[in-house]
């Protein structure tokens, strides 16, 4: 398995300087591509804005802000990487057609990985020359401090390519979920989108507002969602008796008419509440200040869940023994 050095990056917006701020933090080079005109000063910016927070989590040795390059060509960049990461904008066509660019210009044993939250790698791994070394590598943003990412083979991705992409998430502190099934949306966003419509839904009807929809979460089961997930959740719903006993206890409540799987009509006045409540939820504050929030307090949550050794704090101790042992020369 190819040992991953410098890390590639195509498409250099805020997943792809997700990718690459993690990237430095754990002590790799980064060559970048971007073809937007503010593409290099976007990255940065990023990069440096995601800087404390990586510093906060602790830095392997070696790492630096400095370790990134930019490059004039996608061939440049897929020449000069040990794995790469698209994270191009959601289309199809587009994403089809770079692909295989890197594929042509990288190393045989280089996998190439999307960043995608929903395309199926079977269609765009159609135009490469060597299709079973592409993946989907989801990650959820910010990418350099949430864990998980989303790993899709398509029809054509080789074994290898699955497990050295997996391999090579955990090694820069990820959670490295191999999907069983290749399916639109994954995961995970599937889970959210289901969510996210329903919240539509009841503040189109005026049931409730932008910040107590948030509030239902923040304040509730999101707190539980950040370790124990949704079936674990409910297990213990159930009691002493379990899964079993809360099937049996609510379960006829899912014929009930409470939620809506169809999304609402997406009306100009349903996009006026929307804009109208974050906008007030996020009044006197920039995004960047809020980013910097959000981080904080993901930092906060995940070191709370590291003294128990559950969810996203368990990876987080993983991650600071093999920094630790690197450090140590180990």
């Amino acid at each position: 398995m190819r040992e991953v050095k410098t890390l590639g990056i195509a498409g250099g917006g805020v997943i792809g300087a997700g990718w690459a701020a993690r990237a430095l933090a754990h002590g790799l080079d980064v060559v970048a591509f971007d073809p937007a005109p503010s593409g290099r000063d976007v990255l940065i910016e990023k990069i440096e804005n995601a800087w404390p927070a990586l510093e906060r989590m602790g830095l392997y040795p070696g790492a630096s802000k400095d370790r990134v390059r930019f490059v004039d060509t996608v061939e440049e960049m897929a020449a000069a990487a040990d794995f790469i990461q698209e994270s191009a904008p959601e289309r199809l066509d587009l994403k089809t057609s770079l692909h295989a660019q890197i594929a042509a210009a990288a190393a045989p044993d280089v996998v190439i990985a999307s960043s995608t939250s929903g395309l199926k790698p079977s269609d765009f791994q159609t135009a490469s020359a060597t299709p079973d070394r592409h993946v989907v590598g989801h990650p959820f943003n910010p990418v350099y401090l949430l864990p998980l990412v989303e790993i899709v083979g398509g029809e054509k991705t080789a074994d290898w390519a699955r497990q050295a992409a997996g391999a090579f998430y955990e090694s820069i502190g990820m959670y490295a979920l191999q999907c069983r099934v290749e399916i639109e949306g994954f995961l995970s966003d599937r889970l959210q989108e289901a969510l996210w419509r329903e919240n539509l839904h009841m503040i189109n009807e005026g049931v409730a507002n932008t910040e107590e929809m948030d509030a239902a979460i923040a304040y509730g089961p999101g707190l539980r969602w950040a370790f124990m997930g949704t079936n674990r959740t409910f297990a213990l719903a159930g009691g002493e008796e379990g899964m079993r006993h809360m099937l049996h206890q609510f379960g006829p409540a899912l014929k009930w008419p409470w939620t809506k799987l169809e999304a609402p009509e997406l009306t100009e006045e349903l996009i006026d509440k929307m804009v109208e409540g974050t906008e007030a939820q996020l009044e006197g504050t920039t995004i960047k200040e809020m980013e910097q929030l959000r981080d904080n307090c993901l930092i906060a949550i995940m070191e709370a869940l590291a003294t128990y050794k559950e969810g996203a704090g368990a990876v987080l101790l993983k991650d600071r023994a093999r920094r630790d042992a690197l450090a140590a020369g180990e």
